[in-house]
């Protein structure tokens, strides 16, 4: 349903004027809140830092100083050893949480294994697919509804920052156009919404962004043409890797030990990008301090309320200046 609602959305050209229309403050504090959100479930009860503090607070830091530091910036320019480091992406700073983390007893350290990956297709075909399990009833399609609504204002989100993103880029780079259009991303993660909700249900999979590898590709294509030719390259080149290592036993066992860790780093470096993003999209002070509370209530009540919130907000705050806001 949520493949269909974002393919109608992208084929209409409606979604295109639903970014234009959202006011700011909405924008801000959506893309705010996914960034509080994605930092606290690492630091709540419970949550991954309990598990690994040692290690995410070393990783992490040196992770932040790597992709984001000027000082590492500027390093980068007076030597080659310092450039290929920061070329690297994420994979030094996994590469030492599979170092650090048996150190300080927080993970075992990887049992190495050799061959190639065999995924269980059979068991996913028959127990976790449409062809196995069979289609739901329809009153499921009808109650699910409001989860694809509040689903949909999540992956909203993620197109603001994608596109707030790839803008700082092209402001950088201006030997190479980036043309990020609203529609046209819908149709994509809409048709691969709808393709794996028949071929391998996955929800985590099926967004729009993964936002710390976009936002590490990204900040690699802002150092010039010298340290990566295209975006496109970029991210395509990213995407084999990654699902090339898939299917090699020794890189899944290898990293398998600090999975929670990666996924720490990931989760945190999405809510470093997502404040800023979610900050530079306030046009005034209003919109941010609206933003501000729609952040609050999304991590503790969730999109849909936050978005409701949100929205009366506006209205009380503005009045029917809102149109005008709008327009700014």
């Amino acid at each position: 349903m949520l493949g269909l609602f974002a393919i109608f959305l992208g084929a209409s050209g409606a979604a295109k004027r639903v970014v234009h229309l959202i006011p700011s403050a909405i924008k801000a504090g959506v893309i705010m809140g996914a960034g509080l959100a994605a930092i606290s479930v690492v630091f709540q009860a419970g949550g991954r830092f309990e598990t690994y503090p040692f290690t995410i607070t070393i990783a992490v830091g040196i992770a932040f100083y790597l992709i984001f530091s000027q000082h590492f910036a500027k390093l980068r320019k007076y030597h080659w050893s310092f450039r290929f480091i920061g070329n690297l992406g994420v994979f030094p700073i996994i590469v030492l949480a599979i170092i650090l983390a048996p150190m300080f007893s927080e993970a075992p350290w990887p049992d190495i294994q050799w061959g190639i990956t065999k995924p269980d297709f059979v068991t996913m075909f028959t127990e976790y697919t449409v062809f196995g399990v069979g289609l739901p009833p329809m009153t499921m399609y009808l109650t699910a509804i409001p989860t694809v609504l509040a689903a949909y204002i999540v992956l909203f989100g993620d197109v603001l920052q994608s596109k707030s993103i790839l803008e700082e880029a092209d402001e950088v780079r201006q030997d190479e156009k980036i043309d990020y259009d609203p529609n046209r991303a819908h149709l994509i993660f809409g048709a691969r919404n709808l393709g794996m909700s028949i071929m391998g249900p996955d929800v985590a999979m099926c967004g729009p962004l993964w936002a710390a590898m976009h936002v590490v590709i990204v900040e690699r294509y802002k150092q010039g043409r010298q340290a990566m030719d295209s975006i496109f390259g970029g991210a395509g080149s990213f995407r084999w890797g990654t699902n090339t290592g898939l299917l090699l036993l020794p890189v899944v066992s290898l990293v398998q030990p600090i999975l929670g860790i990666a996924l720490a780093l990931t989760l945190l470096i999405q809510g470093y990008v997502s404040v800023r993003i979610g900050i530079q999209e306030a046009r005034c002070d209003s919109d941010l301090g609206i933003a501000g509370v729609i952040a609050g209530i999304l991590v503790i009540k969730g999109a849909t309320w936050a978005f409701a919130a949100g929205v009366l907000l506006c209205f009380l705050i503005y009045g029917w200046r809102l149109r005008e806001k709008i327009k700014e």
